[in-house]
């Protein structure tokens, strides 16, 4: 294709990715989002200007040299878009599909201004799967210097810190208390946003072979082992633990038969494989009418899990989702507050959730049986921002009205798991739970002990957490080289 000047670049629209439809995909926990072709991909980044100064790679947390892959593929030269992007993501067909590149590399981009940015999250995800499915890159063990490393947690910040570890030549063992590795990219994620065979275990099991990375699951620290027991073998640790525990509204009913966590719920569906029932047997309620709580990520997975579930429960029974069948979203502020992925929220409402806003719960209401029969709220009103900068919700008082559930699940955050903490004496927490770690490089305060990802700063994104371990795994080579003694 000839060369194209900026303004006919410009005049290039943005190429939609191919879904299923609404119709078909809350059927199935096939993945919505169908990826790009490579026609669509080259068109695509013909749009990138090329910028002298691409202020889209300010937006990323691993730096990836955005504008240098995406010319890769707009000249067809897919093994150079693969090395480009590899040299700094070590996961980009996971990163592709879940990282909220609309506010980081893609609110950045220049033509954003006075148009639609370049698509440059779904041009990542087509060159993670083109890796996925043509293997032209391998992944390069550095010379072996001798010195062991222990990765506690195999999600994101995990696996990016033991991958870049062991291509400085480190020996990397990962301990995740689960049986099968990810974290929360297989237990919190569903399939119809993000396989788990075909792309987590994929990514994982192809960086670990190449890099000889060990992986033990199974193994709960603070229990099985512990840091201090780890310290005594390995020169360096890695605390990538995540955020597993709960957060609950303290109001009456919340032990209710039929109130659950979001992390709960999602566990069981995703990697307990209840969305395959009954070919897994696992006990997963889902309710007539559910309500979730919340209105992050996190809540739009449960919702939308939950409508699938509805529907295939159903369908196993040779009818479609059961009449009156319905899914909320109740959000205590407005739709301009949501803290979910705009994409996400479009997605769910195509499907059929219902949002629910200024709307809070102030109790959840039982049946003879203990069980969830409806939820008491009150209607909020916006007043002045609080110190996050969104508007503080204010109860309008008689507003209160009962929405009829039988089931509720709250996702309202996570904390970090205590557990893990066990004889780690002079690892300083904050009050949230999260441990204490400088940003700039992971480490805490005990010498040889670095941590990332949402065990420092809480639930956050897949991305973020990945940028940590990347920080964190080139601080420890230093301290392994000698170049510091904390």
């Amino acid at each position: 294709m000839a060369q194209l000047s900026p303004k006919e670049r410009m005049k290039i629209p943005r190429q939609e990715m191919p879904v299923q439809t609404p119709e078909d995909r809350v059927q199935n926990f096939q993945e919505v989002a169908l990826g790009y072709t490579l026609e669509l991909a080259k068109r695509e980044a013909e749009r990138c200007l090329q910028c002298k100064e691409p202020h889209c790679m300010e937006g990323c947390p691993v730096e990836v040299r955005i504008p240098e892959f995406i010319k890769a593929v707009r000249d067809g030269d897919m093994a150079e878009a693969v090395k480009i992007m590899k040299d700094k993501n070590n996961l980009p067909a996971i990163c592709g599909r879940v990282c909220p590149q609309e506010v980081q590399c893609e609110s950045r981009c220049i033509l954003g201004k006075k148009g639609e940015p370049v698509a440059i999250g779904r041009i990542e995800r087509f060159v993670g799967d083109y890796e996925l499915s043509n293997k032209t890159f391998e992944l390069a063990k550095g010379p072996a210097t001798g010195k062991k490393v222990a990765i506690i947690g195999s999600g994101p910040a995990g696996i990016t810190c033991a991958v870049d570890l062991a291509r400085m030549g480190h020996e990397v063992t990962i301990f995740e208390s689960l049986h099968t590795p990810g974290g929360v990219l297989v237990y919190g994620i569903p399939e119809f946003r993000l396989p788990k065979e075909s792309v987590i275990k994929a990514e994982i099991e192809t960086a670990a072979k190449a890099l000889s990375i060990r992986i033990l699951t199974d193994y709960v620290i603070g229990r099985t082992l512990t840091i201090d027991e780890l310290q005594a073998e390995y020169d360096a640790i890695f605390l990538g633990t995540g955020a597993g525990l709960p957060m609950f509204m303290r109001i009456p009913g919340i032990n209710l038969n039929g109130v659950m966590s979001a992390n709960e719920f999602l566990t069981r569906s995703n990697l307990m494989k209840g969305y395959r029932f009954p070919e897994f047997d696992t006990p997963l309620k889902v309710g007539k009418r559910v309500a979730v709580i919340g209105a992050g990520n996190v809540a739009m997975d449960a919702a939308r899990s939950a409508l699938r579930l509805q529907s295939l429960k159903a369908g196993r029974n040779g009818d479609q989702a059961e009449p009156g069948s319905e899914v909320h979203i109740v959000y205590r502020r407005s739709s301009a507050e949501v803290p979910a992925r705009l994409e996400e929220v479009h997605h769910a409402k195509e499907e059929g959730v219902i949002f629910d806003f200024l709307t809070n719960p102030v109790e959840i209401l039982g049946d003879e049986k203990n069980a969830v029969r409806a939820m008491r709220c009150i209607r909020m009103e916006l007043g002045e921002p609080d110190q996050s900068g969104r508007r503080s919700p204010v109860p309008i008082q008689g507003s209160e009205f009962d929405m009829e559930v039988d089931e509720v699940i709250f996702a309202l955050g996570t904390s970090p798991n205590p557990l893990v903490f066990t004889n780690a004496g002079g690892l300083e927490r904050s009050k949230h739970g999260t441990v204490v770690a400088d940003q700039e490089h992971g480490r805490t305060t005990i010498k040889g002990i670095w941590a990332g990802g949402d065990v420092v700063t809480g639930a956050a994104t897949v991305i973020s957490a990945m940028g940590a371990g990347k920080r964190a795994a080139a601080d420890i080579d230093r301290y392994l080289k000698g170049e510091f003694d904390w």
